[in-house]
């Protein structure tokens, strides 16, 4: 290794170039090499090698020895990086002007990639140097940019660990910011901000009161103001709440400086209202008291352009004016000297700073900064009203997150508020939206969907307005792939969230530029536009039972254009997926108007399940068709489809066998009378599988889908007799379960009660089948007490689906072996009491005389989990009849001074069952 080090080193020396960029290749690959490592012979040869190729005459050459010092830093010494800054800090601040800017770029990069082991032996080296450079007065201008520069990555990196040179730092850096340079000044607010947040609170307190001091001296040279206000700025956003004490200081300054400044000093104005929002930002607490200030502050400035007068009047603007005087009102006045949208483009941030951090102030917003922003949706420089657009969108989202869940309005509501300046921002965007920029409408775009979000159905007397400019987005040939999906996404928003009758004077309007996206070479595009064809689907026929419009001569061209895509192979997955989806909407809605279309279609959908990429979505689209009203003939594909869907059944992808569960379900509904026995005991087989406690969701649905296929097979033995013998052992086997809760152990209850109800099943084999799984198992001992109350509501339920006869006699049954072994501690007197609760919350069981007694009679056990279960099945006995059990329960609180702890749990337990019901009759 050593030999080639060598080797190498003494091509770097070489005259010619091409050799010295080989050689410092070579070594770069050396350097890079995991094992490698430098002997303490060579390692002062190396580092001096490699800052002698910095100053390489050949650039390639000193570029990559710029690349050896990111490995290099990692290879050596201490002492040797230390020897390498120290040089190069030399070289910078001494050294001729050709070799300062690689040494510059040197130190940044040993900087960036120095072990944390010498996290304070470089800065406690670096930062002496770099000051004497930034402070001296024989220094130039370039030096001392320089030298910030890295001072600047040291204290980003290291600020924390120099603590002791933190006053000398500041003090340094503060008496640039008077300097003559403004490159120098800027570079020196960098600095102290990324100073600041190592600082302790006093010496942050000194350097912002410093700053302070100089920013009251308003006989200062505009240059210095302006400065000190940017170093104010970059303060708050550095060090955020801490700032927070010196707002009291500042804020009155600013706005002060804001409003007095000249009329040609727009620089100052930026930065007075950039400074604000960083407040507004980093210390929303302690700005408070001035908010309403700096609002009304950005409010005039949104508007601040001095060199234009707009004449036109918003209320006056006639919408179907000529599209040519839209076109020639874009760029009036240009003026590349014009600095006032700088001012207004800081208001609109100000203002947006507000809207995100005042939530509490939206009605105030509403009545003092929505006019304003809504005529300034007219904004003449593009980028400013991009931000308008923004901050207006930030105001929609507050108001849908502070009034998420609420549902009335009353006049002070921000929803109500909001609701009254529609008109106004439809009238606007509309207006926009016939400009000529792109941009322009996008954004206008943006801002209708998050109004769409915020308050749905809020455009229903607007969509006429609407229409032309979404056919002109669409069907204009300037139009930018970005603006046909924006206005695509907003069409489908606005279908979804409106009465379909408010679309039925537009569709023809509306399904041309739609049908024409299907066709557009960007996928995309197309893409969302089958996505607005489903909701187009749905507007034609919302409902099945009346026509309220003439839908017939729409169908064609829709399927059609569907079709096309539907069946070319050669596209992208997202355009495949939402063909497949868009066709099942179009079958599932028209399908009575395409009988003769569908032997076409349907084997096309069929094929797209054997493929594994739109398998899924394939399966979701027969859902959609099988769950229609309109009952659409399948014949010609439904023994295919059933057989393909109960072998996905098998398919480890967990999401395809859950869709698959619920086509079956809905296949099963449908056309249950179609499909053949054995393809039902397959079917069967593959559920047996999936029912365990290590997919509760994944069970749940299969014992969903059992219960439908007994329910719709009365006639055939054959289904229950397979599912008694398939599927009810993996049934008593989940029941066991300590995991079984939710919509699985539902599930399961209505699995038991259709096995009695439609399966012709023994209710008393199923009820001792339920009683004996609380035997212990040598696999897994007894059953946990989750269990047991799992197995008890099974019972109830299932008692109840066989009758009041079977279940009177079973809860005699029960309380027989309450009185037979009423000491006794076995989970059978346990499950006992637990079912009586159970089917007592479900059924009044007064009839059943003396069953309060005999319940409470097992207070007396000397087991714990006796007396919390007899607690329980009283608390639930008295739920069936208040007005019977609930005066006994309290009577026995006031005589059972000793058990009146397990009464009050049953008393609880009768208000939380009354709670959960919703019910008042306590």
């Amino acid at each position: 290794m050593s030999i080639t080090i060598v080797n190498i080193l003494e091509k770097m020396t070489g005259k010619d170039k091409d050799y010295r960029y080989m050689a410092t290749s070579d070594l770069l690959n050396e350097l890079n090499k995991e094992m490698f490592k430098v002997e303490a012979d060579i390692e002062p040869k190396l580092t001096n090698s490699v800052l002698q190729q910095l100053n390489d005459a050949a650039g390639d050459v000193s570029g990559l020895a710029v690349k050896c010092l990111v490995p290099l830093v990692k290879k050596v010494r201490e002492d040797s990086i230390l020897d390498m800054v120290n040089k190069l800090c030399d070289k910078l601040l001494n050294g001729k002007d050709p070799n300062r800017d690689i040494a510059s770029i040197a130190l940044k990069t040993i900087i960036a990639e120095v072990p944390t082991s010498l996290a304070e032996k470089i800065p406690v080296s670096l930062s002496p140097q770099l000051i004497n450079g930034v402070t001296s007065a024989e220094k130039s201008a370039e030096i001392k940019c320089e030298s910030l520069d890295i001072l600047c990555d040291v204290l980003q990196k290291f600020g924390s660990l120099i603590a002791n040179d933190h006053e000398k730092l500041l003090g340094a850096l503060l008496s640039q910011l008077g300097s003559h340079q403004a490159s120098v000044r800027k570079k020196s607010i960098a600095c102290i901000a990324s100073l600041a947040p190592s600082l302790s609170d006093d010496l942050l307190a000194k350097g912002t009161l410093e700053v302070v001091k100089l920013l009251k001296n308003k006989s200062a040279k505009p240059d210095i103001i302006r400065t000190n206000i940017q170093m104010i700025g970059a303060l708050s956003r550095s060090v955020g709440y801490r700032f927070g004490p010196h707002l009291s200081d500042t804020v009155p300054l600013l706005i002060s400086y804001c409003t007095t400044a000249s009329e040609n000093d727009e620089e100052l104005r930026e930065y007075c209202l950039q400074a604000l929002e960083s407040f507004l930002l980093r210390c929303p607490r302690d700005i408070s008291s001035y908010t309403r200030d700096i609002m009304r502050l950005s409010l005039v400035y949104l508007s601040y352009d001095p060199n234009f007068t707009d004449t036109m009047d918003e209320d006056t603007d006639n919408e179907e004016h000529d599209e040519d005087e839209d076109d020639q009102s874009a760029d009036e006045y240009t003026d590349d000297e014009d600095a006032s949208w700088k001012v207004r483009r800081a208001a609109a941030k100000c203002l947006s700073a507000i809207i995100v951090t005042r939530p509490e102030m939206l009605s105030s917003l509403y009545i003092e900064a929505s006019p304003k922003m809504i005529e300034r949706f007219r904004e003449r420089e593009e980028n400013v009203k991009m931000d308008v657009f923004n901050t207006f969108i930030e105001l929609l989202r507050q108001t849908g997150n502070v009034t998420k869940g609420q549902t009335g309005m009353d006049e002070s509501s921000p929803r109500w508020l909001l609701k009254q300046e529609v008109p106004k921002i439809v009238k606007s965007l509309n207006r926009q939206l016939r400009e000529k920029s792109i941009k322009t409408k996008v954004g206008a775009f943006a801002v209708l969907k998050e109004l769409v979000v915020v308050l749905p159905d809020c455009l229903a007397d607007h969509i006429g307005s609407l229409v032309p400019g979404i056919e002109k987005a669409l069907n204009d040939k300037s139009s930018t792939s970005n603006l046909k999906i924006e206005a695509l996404v907003f069409t489908k928003l606005v279908m979804a969230s409106h009465s379909p009758s408010v679309f039925h004077p537009y569709i023809q309007a509306l399904s041309t530029p739609i049908l024409s996206a299907v066709g557009d070479r960007y996928y995309k595009v197309t893409a969302e536009a089958l996505r607005v064809c489903g909701e187009l689907v749905r507007v034609l026929r919302p409902n099945f039972e009346t026509r309220s419009l003439d839908f017939r001569p729409y169908i064609g061209p829709i399927y059609n254009a569907i079709l096309t895509r539907l069946a070319n192979q050669d596209q992208d997955q997202e355009v495949k997926e939402s063909a497949i989806a868009c066709m099942s909407l179009v079958i599932s809605t028209f399908g009575d108007s395409l009988q003769r279309e569908l032997p076409a279609c349907l084997p096309i959908l069929v094929d797209r399940m054997g493929n594994e990429i739109t398998r899924l979505t394939a399966v979701k689209a027969f859902s959609v068709i099988a769950s229609s009203p309109l009952k659409i003939n399948l014949a010609c594909i439904l023994e295919q489809v059933t057989s393909e869907l109960t072998a996905f059944l098998r398919k480890a992808n967990r999401a395809l066998r859950q869709a698959t569960l619920g086509t079956l379900n809905a296949l099963v509904v449908s056309y249950g009378d179609q499909v053949g026995s054995s393809a039902y005991e397959a079917i069967i087989a593959e559920l047996s599988t999936l029912i365990s406690d290590m997919d509760l969701h994944m069970t749940a649905l299969a014992l969903e889908l059992c219960c439908t296929l007994m329910s719709d097979r009365k006639s055939n033995q054959n289904v229950g007799l397979t599912v008694r013998y398939k599927v009810l052992p993996q049934a008593l086997i989940l029941i066991r379960s300590s995991l079984l809760q939710g919509q699985a152990l539902q599930a399961l209850q209505r699995f038991f009660a259709s096995l009695v109800q439609t399966a012709n099943t023994s209710f008393e084999t199923l009820l001792d089948s339920l009683l004996s799984s609380t035997k212990p198992s040598p696999q897994s001992g007894g059953p946990t007490k989750q269990a047991l109350y799992s197995i008890a509501q099974c019972v109830a339920v299932l008692c109840l689906a066989a009758g009041d006869l079977k279940c009177g006699s079973t809860v005699e049954m029960l309380m027989g072996i309450l009185k037979d072994d009423n000491c006794g501690s076995s989970a059978k007197q346990h499950l006992a009491l637990l079912c009586l609760g159970e089917i007592g919350r479900r059924k009044d069981l007064s009839s059943h005389a003396q069953i309060e007694n005999i319940v409470i009679e097992s207070f007396q056990s000397p087991f714990e989990e006796i007396k919390s279960a007899a607690s329980y099945a009283l608390g639930n006995i008295a739920v069936g009849n208040l007005s019977k059990y609930l005066p006994f329960i309290l009577n026995q609180i006031n005589n059972q001074q000793k058990k009146q702890y397990l009464l009050l749990h049953s008393l609880k337990e009768v208000i939380a069952r009354q709670s959960t019901a919703g019910q008042n009759e306590l």
